[in-house]
């Protein structure tokens, strides 16, 4: 049985009253969860605040709950638009404009993902790939909300174009092109990192 299935089969099971299932769901995706509220918050236990009550709301929201989309994906959405709102709340929401047209580039020019292809796998790098790792979530910590939602989400959770469009509710032409966005900013910022002794680059409030 597929994930999806298998949260399925454990979703029908909450409707129809098995309260144990649920807690396999709970036990399944809080870790991702609170790394997404994290992400976004920048605060542990705002995170942890925004986690209990995704979930909460989900249980309570779960009869409803038609199957369109994965329960992941549905999930995610719930968390999102709760770190949005706490924000909003808080006087927190970040207000950096950007646009989120694709720049006129040619095929194949986009700037490559940095999050995953940076890290390798030799044990002797494992000072570099903490190292790394700690300026990645800095440089995430600099992007905007949006920015740094989507990276998370596809880098570290990797969700496909398709779910990114249903967890954010946006086009997946926007996916696209606010991932090319997120990916150069990124890159903008590890510059001096990643170069050894390249300048370091200031992020641009958007192209």
């Amino acid at each position: 049985m597929s994930g999806v299935d298998a949260d399925r089969a454990l979703v029908e099971r909450v409707q129809d009253g098995d309260r144990d299932a649920f807690r396999v769901l709970v036990e399944r995706y809080q870790k991702r969860v609170y790394a997404l509220a994290r992400s976004v918050l920048k605060d542990s236990e705002e995170a942890a605040d925004v986690t209990q009550e995704a979930f909460i709301k989900a249980f309570r929201s779960l009869a409803s709950f038609k199957g369109e989309a994965g329960f992941y994906t549905w999930i995610y959405r719930i968390t999102n638009n709760l770190c949005i709102d706490f924000l909003r709340r808080h006087g927190g929401s970040e207000t950096v404009p950007y646009d989120d047209a694709l720049p006129d580039t040619p095929a194949g020019e986009a700037p490559a993902a940095v999050l995953s292809t940076r890290l390798g796998t030799n044990p002797q790098r494992s000072v570099l790939r903490r190292e790394l790792a700690d300026k990645l979530e800095d440089a995430l910590g600099q992007l905007p909300e949006k920015h740094r939602v989507i990276l998370i989400l596809r880098e570290v959770d990797g969700l496909s174009y398709e779910e990114l469009a249903e967890t954010l509710e946006i086009p997946k032409g926007t996916v696209m092109s606010r991932l090319f966005h997120a990916r150069a900013k990124m890159q903008a910022i590890l510059a001096d990192y990643l170069a050894g002794d390249a300048p370091e680059a200031a992020v641009n409030e958007e192209e």
